[in-house]
């Protein structure tokens, strides 16, 4: 059905005269007649009624008003929702319980008037580019080695430097610590059961526990934040690392410790990852706020893996 035509009709109805209408779309009442005879040919019926004093419905034009009204209402509705600046801003957060999550939920309550999809898309960082480069996504949060391919068109950006912490239960030789360094870890259990063995994560913790002598086991069944947080709260041995900006929640009988790993601060490096031909402006505002936002972790001692020293944005 030609949204037009159907267009024309609504205006033909409110105003009550073809040429009253024409004037309010800025056609001429040729145009108008014409649009208002296909409409009629393709319905098969008649819509108006002239008479002395303009246009009036006919029956089956009062019936077919409301529709046509909730016709145009559905494609104001379909065109909001792919044009930039009028639909929401596409953006996967990873993990909702990460800092990700939460820088970005920080940019939203300065702009609470912004239109935001939140995802988390369950992939690594080829999987992300390319939900980026399709345009399934405006932008994803991931670590980018230098020698990862980016399709023409694709850029990054350093935005997240996140330092970690050990997370302990109370038992835990490092509970009442108040820092540790990498090397105080080694012969400690670290315990992250599930970690990917693929992907820029696992590349990411290898070279950590290869720097610092450093003992991660991933093995073990995936239950759950939960399950892991119950298990190390009740074990004088287990520990996991969290980043400093991640939010979990625990009971306080749990008594978990958040211990700082300083001298030098292991530092996770994320980039904010986008097209650039995005003409969406709530992605200008989203990277110049977490531009603005990022910061070194306390004191100039922090380790990186190789991959990430020499930093780029594209």
């Amino acid at each position: 059905m030609d949204l037009e035509a159907v267009r024309t009709f609504v205006a033909v109805a409110e105003a009550g005269r073809f040429q009253e209408a024409a004037a309010d779309l800025s056609i001429t009442q040729q145009a108008v007649s014409k649009r208002v005879a296909l409409l009629e040919k393709n319905l098969d019926v008649r819509l108006f009624t002239r008479t002395a004093r303009g246009s009036r419905l006919t029956v089956d034009g009062q019936a077919f008003l409301p529709h046509a009204r909730e016709l145009l209402r559905a494609a104001e509705r379909a065109d909001a929702s792919v044009r930039p600046g009028r639909r929401a801003l596409r953006v996967d957060v990873v993990n909702r319980r990460v800092v990700m999550a939460g820088l970005v939920q920080d940019f939203y309550r300065l702009r609470p008037g912004t239109e935001l999809d939140v995802l988390r898309l369950d992939t690594d960082v080829e999987g992300a580019i390319a939900a980026v480069d399709a345009g399934t996504i405006d932008a994803t949060f991931h670590a980018v080695p230098p020698q990862q391919h980016l399709p023409d068109g694709i850029r990054t950006a350093r935005v997240i430097d996140e330092p970690h912490q050990l997370l302990v239960g109370p038992r835990h030789p490092l509970a009442d610590a108040r820092a540790v360094t990498p090397g105080e870890l080694a012969g400690h259990r670290i315990w992250m059961p599930g970690l990917d063995a693929r992907g820029e994560v696992a590349v990411y913790y290898d070279e950590l526990a290869a720097a610092f002598g450093l003992t991660i086991d991933v093995v073990g069944p995936v239950f759950g934040n939960e399950a892991l947080l119950d298990e190390i709260a009740d074990s004088a041995d287990l520990g996991t690392l969290v980043g400093e900006g991640s939010r979990y929640l625990w009971p306080d009988s749990y008594d978990l410790r958040r211990v700082p790993i300083r001298d030098p601060a292991p530092v996770y490096p994320l980039s904010l990852i986008w097209r650039a031909d995005n003409p969406h402006p709530a992605l200008t505002e989203l990277r110049a706020h977490l531009l603005s936002r990022r910061t070194s972790p306390p004191g100039t001692d922090v380790w990186t893996p190789r991959w990430s020293r020499p930093g780029r944005s594209q």
